[in-house]
């Protein structure tokens, strides 16, 4: 029996800035984002939607498919949580109607979450075959107004069902880790933006790289030599890049192919932090039949967790339509007055407000009534 994958899927937010806006009103040279940082676009999200509406709007096109009685988990991974104690994942529950015999749970280290999330959906799956497991990646990154970190930027969630006998992804049992602590990211609870080290951050990252593919090797995983594709945690596109040259030297040069569809998400979407490698996944599913061929998948979260996961893509995938290009096409343009009065107006506030109607997507954010939340489907 194997375990991997069976469904993914992609959504985002209902607005795009294009990078060369952003360029000029900073006064930057536009190449400094669009090829030192090989950043094209950023999402960014309507008043009524965040990572709850995001969320389901990922999940319920796989929901529809199957049979929603067999889910018994849902793990949403986010870092851009909206409450301290209700798990995200509940409103997301409640939203796509699944049953009650669920376990619903938020799980969070930086951008590394998603990935956490497959995994320990893949264990439960092992466990009792039957099972479905629904994991979510959804998160928004914000920092400063022009700050460094403001053009990486972005917004996005996917969603990925775990099953035994996938149809898109087989992932292999052994996978390689790697964690230390360090501040290179951090989001007090005080501040809705983010504060980085940036140079730290692209360090401890190629760190976290090598030191998990020796643990892989180690453990006796599969060569990543021999992995046909392979996928990257995208904070912006570069940094895929250098990560590749880090693993090329690694393995002196036989190393398999960067692939460019799958970094093209990231350079759309923006830094969408957990959502960013499985985003990178479903970019390489929707692009071409990759139907047998190896694939290696290194997470990264600031703070800091990695992990190499390998797997094979199933002989009969062929292409997997995950939503990418209905999500980065169908987005409505703004310009940057728009864009920095949206990021001003963005609140974690409890205090009770009604939302107006923006977002076309199929669930928004009402409201906040009595410090509660309020989602419904449109």
């Amino acid at each position: 029996m194997s375990v991997g994958i069976d469904d993914i899927q992609i959504a985002t937010g209902h607005h795009v800035l294009d990078m060369s806006l952003l360029a000029e009103a900073r006064g930057i040279e536009p190449a400094k984002l669009s090829i030192g940082l090989g950043q094209l676009a950023m999402s960014v999200l309507a008043p009524d939607e965040d990572i709850v509406t995001m969320a389901a709007a990922a999940a319920a096109p796989i929901v529809e498919r199957i049979d929603a009685s067999r889910i018994r988990s849902v793990l949403v991974a986010t870092e851009s949580g909206v409450d301290q104690s209700k798990a995200a994942g509940v409103f997301v529950h409640r939203l796509l109607d699944l049953p009650s015999t669920t376990r619903v749970v938020e799980l969070k280290q930086a951008c590394y979450g998603g990935i956490a999330g497959v995994q320990l959906a893949a264990d439960q799956v092992a466990r009792r075959p039957d099972d479905l497991a629904l994991v979510i990646a959804t998160d928004v990154a914000r920092y400063d107004l022009a700050s460094a970190g403001e053009p990486t930027q972005g917004a996005g969630a996917v969603a990925m069902l775990v099953s035994a006998n996938p149809r898109l992804v087989e992932l292999d049992a052994v996978s390689g880790l790697h964690t230390f602590d360090v501040d290179d990211f951090w989001r007090p609870n005080d501040r809705t933006t983010a504060l980085v080290d940036g140079h730290l951050s692209t360090s401890a990252y190629l760190d976290s790289l090598e030191g998990a593919w020796r643990d892989l090797v180690a453990r006796g995983g599969r060569s990543l030599a021999d992995v046909a594709h392979l996928l990257y945690h995208q904070p912006f596109t570069k940094m895929a890049r250098k990560a590749h040259a880090r693993l090329s030297d690694l393995l002196d040069g036989e190393v398999g192919a960067l692939d460019e569809a799958a970094l093209d998400v990231g350079a759309q979407l923006g830094n969408a932090y957990s959502a960013s490698l499985p985003g990178a996944l479903a970019g390489l599913l929707e692009s071409g039949d990759r139907s047998g061929a190896g694939v290696g998948m290194f997470s990264y979260g600031s703070g800091s967790v990695g992990e190499w996961m390998t797997g094979v893509v199933r002989s009969d995938a062929g292409v997997h339509d995950a939503g990418v290009r209905r999500a980065i096409d169908g987005r409505v343009p703004i310009d940057v007055a728009t864009y920095e009065r949206l990021h001003a107006e963005h609140s974690a506030s409890s205090e009770d407000r009604t939302l107006p109607r923006v977002t076309t997507g199929p669930f928004r954010m009402a409201g906040v009534e009595g410090g509660a939340r309020k989602y419904e489907r449109v």
